[in-house]
């Protein structure tokens, strides 16, 4: 980066510094974002809890599910609580540790995050179309979401690189007096121009554009399939099952593409013409566009958790710490939300020991399940 880039951007950043936001918009910041991390937090742990804890939630949609949420307990965690410091603040004064660690978090999360949305509808995908090939077991979806953190902490790499702590920016201005002179801001420091805006698009297309892109993909293919079933004879319960589940599935997947689209646009339009960015609602359409993406870690609890009563159920009798021969009597989902099988077969049910649909069959990884695979009707 030439030096008059960097005297610009700190020229630029003194400006902006000088529209300070004001009581009720830092209050709106503060109440929003600790709501964020409450919800992603108290959300996202119990359905990691749940699914941990119960022997028979552990098949491959839940695995990953626990995946995606792991990625936005550490963001809420680490990335949601420094950006309100920083953004409230005229300097970084959380140190140069936190400086490389949160950027470098966030991207990594992020790229789990889309990354276990599309090994679920790959998985999905695989086990509709190709029912009678190969599908994946529990062990397999281990070994897949630890590929997803070292992809994602390799993709994330140059953030631990070029994110430094400095003030050489405001050494050079001329002002009578430099209130600036001792404050430290956290920047990307990259090579070149074409270094990081050659980053900043690959992220753009590999880590939001292309994945999301494969997994609208996959669903429409599985909505003309199970589309093609309905004068079977047995769609009746199985087929809207899997209907319901894909839509619920389907449902997180545009939710989290709609809630990263405004920072995705914000960031590219900073990279290629931050000029058009107004000086003083700079800050305020960031705090908005990353307010908006944050959100996204609310999203899985819900849609994977409350709005499932099977899960609601779960949490009822795990907080009640209820034992098992209490829960027999209760009333579950009629359709089944585990069922293996292949084209031909059809598998009988039986309730298992928590009240809820399942197939019996020797291998604990197709057992029943919060959100699990559903085969549709034979065609």
């Amino acid at each position: 980066m030439s030096n008059d880039t960097t005297l610009w951007e700190a020229t630029d950043w003194v400006d902006t510094s000088q529209c300070l936001p004001s009581v009720g918009g830092a209050t709106f910041l503060i109440v929003a974002y600790s709501a964020v991390i409450a919800i992603g937090l108290l959300g996202n742990a119990g359905l990691v809890f749940i699914i941990t804890r119960q022997q028979e939630l552990r098949n491959v949609t839940n695995i990953l599910i626990a995946n995606l949420s792991c990625s936005d307990i550490l963001m809420c965690v680490v990335c949601l609580p420094v950006t309100v410091i920083y953004t409230l603040m005229d300097r970084w004064v959380l140190g140069e540790a936190l400086c490389k660690v949160t950027p470098f978090v966030q991207c990594m999360s992020v790229t789990v995050s889309i990354f276990s949305l599309v090994l679920i509808a790959l998985e999905r995908h695989q086990l509709i179309l190709h029912p009678t090939g190969w599908s994946p077991a529990a062990g397999h979806s281990y070994l897949a979401v630890g590929l997803t953190w070292l992809v994602g902490c390799f993709i994330s790499l140059p953030f631990l690189s070029f994110n430094i702590l400095t003030n050489d920016p405001f050494q050079n201005i001329s002002l009578p007096s430099n209130p600036f002179r001792d404050h430290l801001i956290c920047m990307e420091l990259w090579p070149s121009d074409k270094h990081r805006l050659a980053y900043t698009t690959s992220l753009l297309i590999f880590q939001y554009c292309l994945p999301l892109l494969l997994v609208l993909l996959c669903y429409l293919r599985i909505f003309i399939r199970l589309r093609r079933r309905r004068d079977m004879l047995e769609r009746s319960r199985r087929t809207r099952g899997a209907q319901r589940i894909n839509i619920m599935l389907l449902a997180i997947v545009i939710a989290f593409a709609l809630c990263w689209l405004p920072l995705n646009v914000f960031n590219t339009l900073f990279d290629w013409h931050h000029q058009a960015l107004p000086d003083c609602q700079h800050d305020a359409v960031f705090s908005a566009c990353h307010l908006t993406a944050m959100a996204s870690t609310c999203i899985n609890p819900v849609v994977y958790g409350f709005l499932n009563s099977n899960f609601q159920r779960e949490l009822r009798t795990t907080l009640q710490r209820c034992q098992c021969g209490t829960r027999a009597g209760e009333s579950y989902e009629s359709f089944p939300l585990s069922t293996v099988g292949s084209e031909g077969i059809t598998k009988a049910t039986s309730l298992n020991r928590m009240g809820s649909v399942c197939v019996p069959s020797p291998r604990p990884e197709i057992s029943s399940a919060l959100l699990s695979k559903t085969l549709p009707a034979n065609s």
